[in-house]
């Protein structure tokens, strides 16, 4: 049994039914790898609700929608929230002090009304970056990489004076106060986990085994990205639009055009172009081999279509969001850009056909350098990285509900295939392509399912129209 905990009941969920992480396949396995244009039916059938019938429980869901911002620590945005787990105070002062050796002395969350931080190049959010961070549970290296004197802008917070938009998403809907990012590092790794469970190289990107675990995959890499138009995929192993394709399920991967959030040289760089048609940090899946084999890139587009779809009703059962730079909430971008951004989006469904099926996830990608009290739990070599805000709206959403549970980006996913592909996972051992990943991220024990935030009894929730300037305090 695991507890569920808000701030206003406790809920107790059995875990007996939850299957126990899968087995490692190593690159020896008997199976042969998939080449172009070769494809190896899933071993198990989908399990969804007959035909004619109305839908029951998890399956009232027909539209996931993943909305996912810019480098922000959950602290940072909810460490205040009341019965949250947010940054320990006594007598409404912080009392965690992290050490500042640059001055040699130690430094305080503070709250932040600034709406834009300037990180500059002092703050980096690699690999490296996040164990440093981390610094084995003690959560104190967040200032270690700070290189110029002054107050530390990444031991900044916001609260509803800031950010009202996202606080009033929390109390109507569900506020998910242990997501952690899925793996060690940045915005590329943590893009790959999005949309695929793992992060790696391949030598061959034709044959998923000649691809190895990484999450250094290097800037001057990712700066290749936007002259890579028309050319070969670079990922070789499976991601989730694989078996997407397989059992008909839509999808749709939105890229909102612009500048990108970032460069891969750091926050100091001339900004490059963002298209859904240019590959890119934030923008993977036309680099995927599995995207190339099924013809699948015209699924890659503007964020224009999905207002279109979402206006329409016609939204696809699974969705990705992602924000230029300006909207992305990225350091050097206004913060109040983004939460005008993400209303937008909201709204559109909700004012649409498909409010009344829809589970919108939100999420930043990132720590992006900013401090969190709570250490990740270590699952494998990957992670799990520092902590992210997580919210949950549906119409099913309980409302007012803080979740407890520990979740990643590994969490939608797991949603996604219960919802649409009878608990089909990206296991190498049945899901007809297999690939050298060292687990089955979906099935680690200690990953929580969201189910547990839904009310599939309830009448469903109103619309919320939100103001998408409110006042900043």
């Amino acid at each position: 049994m695991v507890r569920v905990r808000t701030h206003r009941s406790t809920l107790w969920i059995s875990l007996a039914s939850w299957p126990l992480v899968g087995s490692i396949l190593l690159v020896g396995c008997t199976a042969s790898p998939i080449g172009p244009g070769r494809v190896n039916p899933p071993a198990t059938t989908p399990v969804v609700p007959a035909p004619n019938t109305s839908p029951v429980g998890i399956h009232k869901i027909r539209h996931v929608i993943v909305i996912v911002q810019e480098n922000r620590s959950f602290d940072s945005y909810f460490g205040t929230f009341p019965g949250a787990d947010g940054i320990p105070m006594r007598n409404g002062v912080p009392k965690v002090c992290v050490p500042y050796p640059y001055e040699h002395r130690c430094v305080r969350p503070y709250h932040d009304t600034r709406d834009v931080t300037d990180l500059g190049n002092n703050v980096h959010n690699g690999a490296k970056a996040a164990i440093r961070d981390i610094d084995g549970g003690r959560m104190d290296g967040f200032l270690r990489g700070v290189l110029q004197p002054g107050h530390p802008q990444i031991m900044g917070y916001h609260d509803a004076g800031e950010i009202p938009n996202y606080w009033t998403y929390a109390r109507d809907f569900v506020l998910q106060d242990h997501m952690f990012e899925p793996n060690y590092g940045w915005s590329l790794p943590a893009h790959l986990f999005l949309v695929s469970a793992w992060s790696a190289t391949c030598s061959r990107p034709a044959d998923p085994f000649t691809c190895h675990n990484d999450l250094t995959i290097s800037a001057e890499r990712a700066l290749l990205d936007r002259d890579r138009v028309g050319s070969p995929p670079v990922y070789g192993w499976t991601d989730l639009t694989y078996l997407l394709d397989h059992y008909h399920v839509s999808w749709g991967y939105y890229v909102e055009p612009g500048v990108a959030p970032d460069c891969p040289q750091g926050e100091q760089c001339p900004r490059i172009a963002q298209s859904s048609r240019i590959p890119s940090i934030w923008n993977p899946l036309p680099e995927f081999t599995t995207v190339w084999q099924d013809h699948q890139l015209s699924k890659v587009a503007p964020t224009s279509r999905f207002f279109t779809a979402a206006r329409r009703g016609t939204l696809p059962a699974v969705s990705w969001v992602i924000p230029s730079g300006r909207d992305s909430e990225h350091p050097q971008n206004r913060v109040s850009d983004g939460q005008a951004w993400v209303p937008r989006l909201v709204t559109a469904v909700m004012q649409g056909p498909d409010w009344s099926s829809c589970a919108i996830f939100i999420t930043w990608d990132d720590w992006g350098g900013f401090y969190d009290h709570l250490a990740p739990p270590s699952v494998d070599r990957n992670g799990y990285g520092i902590r992210v805000p997580g919210l949950l709206i549906s119409p099913y959403a309980r409302r007012g509900f803080i979740d407890h549970q520990t979740l990643t980006f590994d969490t939608y996913l797991k949603f996604i295939e219960d919802v649409f592909l009878g608990g089909q996972r990206l296991d190498p051992r049945t899901d007809g392509r297999p690939d050298p990943r060292p687990d089955v991220r979906e099935d680690i024990p200690i990953l929580g399912d969201p189910r547990a935030e839904f009310d599939f009894s309830q009448p469903p929730q109103p619309q919320l129209i939100l103001p998408p300037r409110p006042s900043w305090r």
